[in-house]
This record gives C-alpha cells, structure tokens and sequence, in this order.
C-alpha cells in the first residue's frame, strides 16, 4: 500500500480551487468535459462536498436541454459523470442517457479486427482502423462501469476485450511504454512515439480494473491488465523528472513536462498500490501542486493531440491554456491522495 505525507487543507483547498475553475469554463458536451467532469466527481465521491455534485447536476441539465450531440468514442466520456450523477440523485434521465451510450459503442460504433472500437472523434470515419490509447478512457473504462453496475457479463466482456486488444496493439513489449495509436491497415503505430498522455490514459484506466471489478481475478484478460500495468508503472517511474512530473514524449529529454499526463501517471500509482512506487508518487505531488493557480487552473497542460506525424509535431503542442483534460486528471489525482 503507498502511504503518501500531504497536508489535507492544503490538498482540499486544491481541489475546491480546480472544480470551481472547471465549472467556470465553457467545456462542450465533448471528451474535454467528459475527463473535467469525471474529476469532478471524484472529488464528489472523496470530499462528500454536495456543491460539486449540484454544479454538475445542474450543468448537465442545461446541456440536455439544449440538445446533446451525436454520439462517437469521445463523447461517451461524458457517461463517467452520468453514472454519478445517477448514483447520487437518482433520476433516471441521467442513467438513460448513459445507457444509450453504451448501445452507440455496442451497436453503433465503428470497430475492426476483434471487435477493437476505432477512435472517433466525429461522426465521420476520422481515423479508418485505428486504435488510440484515448478510446480506454472515454469509452472501455465508461463500459466496464457500466458493465459491473448492470452485472452484465457480456458489457464486462466487451470492456475487458477493449483493454486486451488495447495492450497487445500498444503496449511496446521491449520497453512496457504505450504508443499513442496503432494503424490496423498498414500494422505499424505510425510515428512510432511514447506520448505521456497516452501512457496516462492507459496507466490509469487499468488500474481502476482491479478496483471496480468483483472478482477480478475470475476474469482471464485481467491478468494481462494486471501485468501490462505492473510492467509500464515500473518503466514509467524511471523516466520521471526531477520536478516529479513526466515529458510530453516520455523518453525526450528536450520535451517538456506535461503535467496532465504526470496526474494520470501518478494518480494509477495510488490507485495501484505497490508500495515501491512510493517515493515515486510522493515526489510527483509537489510537482503537481507547484503547477496548479492559487484560481484552479492545472497549467502546462498540453493541447489536444492527434497521433502526430513526427517529433516536433508533439513536442511544439502548445501549453499555454486550461484544458478540461488537465483540470479532470488533475482532480482524479488529487481526490486519490484523499
């Protein structure tokens, strides 16, 4: 078990800090909101606080008001904070929505070899037989809670599909690193680079596996999550910085730190729990902390990111704004601490 030395007001005052800027941006009902929202509701669930859980009600009723939009890989996002939202008031509305996401991606959504949801980030087919680590958290990790909500074996099943072929298509076995996406036409990841992110999204949405699944272990695809992420937290913790974070492209010296990335990182070492990441976890809140506003804002937080043609194309991603990726990594990894 790791056993990380915070102070609480200090890590409180964080988080209360980071919601209220989150819920100050104008996020679209899109995977920006949806990863804002799902750290907001962590802090829900660890501080208890009933403001956050009435800022997202009431937000999320608006948007539904308004219209939603049409469903692709990105937008199920937003199903992790309509699980909460479920959970805590127990409209049904909210639950309904949620499930005609997981209809969208378990009908409806594109998919190729054995049954691997293609990432969408449009209703056009943006990216033909192509896996990005991202789909993990806005779409497999969405399903599986669904799936052990429902008891649904066969959502489970989908779920734990999503991860397997996830792993075998990224996961480098030399180096235990992610690659950001996979090219199922030409069998190649493309540029070929360790994005920081991707190994966030796939870092983080592994380790809630053995914490939200009963009996995980009755599951045979869990052992290959369960060692593909015991593998990459072990090279990961070697290519942490000296300021605790982690780069933009992991292995790049030149590249910068890219604090959204170091959340997601250090955020599935607590949710894992090796105590030899310890030292490891400690160090990257202080990083974490020295990057947030005394007004909320997670700062150099790296802009949105396709699989990118070569080395500058990621390491010039600009750092400059709030995103609501970095504010809900941010918040996820916080709300651990608690």
């Amino acid at each position: 078990m790791i056993k990380v030395e915070y102070d609480k007001e200090t890590v409180l005052n964080a988080i209360d800090s980071v919601v209220k800027k989150t819920m100050a941006m104008d996020l679209t009902w899109d995977w920006p909101c949806g990863v804002a929202y799902y750290g907001i509701c962590e802090a829900y669930e660890k501080t208890k606080k009933e403001e956050y859980i009435k800022l997202l009600q009431e937000r999320v009723d608006e948007y539904m008001e308004l219209g939603l939009p049409a469903w692709t890989v990105n937008t199920c996002a937003m199903g992790h904070c309509l699980i909460t939202l479920y959970e805590a008031t127990g409209d049904e509305k909210y639950w309904n929505v949620a499930l005609s996401k997981v209809d969208y991606i378990r009908n409806s959504a594109l998919r190729f070899g054995d049954h691997v949801l293609q990432h969408t980030v449009s209703v056009k087919n943006d990216f033909p037989e192509q896996a990005w680590a991202d789909t993990l958290f806005m779409a497999a990790f969405f399903l599986l809670r669904v799936g052990v909500k429902l008891q649904d074996k066969e959502i489970i099943d989908d779920a734990l599909n999503q991860y397997y072929w996830h792993i075998k298509y990224l996961q480098d076995p030399a180096t235990s690193l992610w690659y950001h996406g996979y090219n199922n036409i030409n069998k190649d990841h493309m540029s070929g680079f360790y994005w920081g992110r991707a190994n966030a999204w796939a870092a983080y949405t592994m380790s809630q596996v053995k914490r939200r699944l009963p009996q995980a272990y009755l599951y045979p695809q869990f052992m290959d999550i369960d060692c593909a992420l015991r593998d990459q937290l072990s090279a990961l913790k070697q290519l942490q910085t000296e300021d605790g974070l982690w780069r933009t492209l992991l292995d790049d010296e030149e590249s910068y730190e890219e604090v959204s990335a170091s959340c997601g990182i250090a955020a599935a070492m607590l949710v894992n729990g090796n105590p030899l990441h310890t030292k490891y976890a400690q160090k990257s809140l202080k990083g974490i902390l020295d990057n947030i506003s005394p007004d909320g804002r997670v700062l150099n937080v790296s802009g949105g990111t396709a699989v990118m043609k070569d080395r500058d194309g990621y390491r010039d991603i600009s750092r400059d704004w709030t995103q609501g990726w970095g504010q809900g990594l941010a918040l996820a990894f916080l709300s651990e601490l608690l």
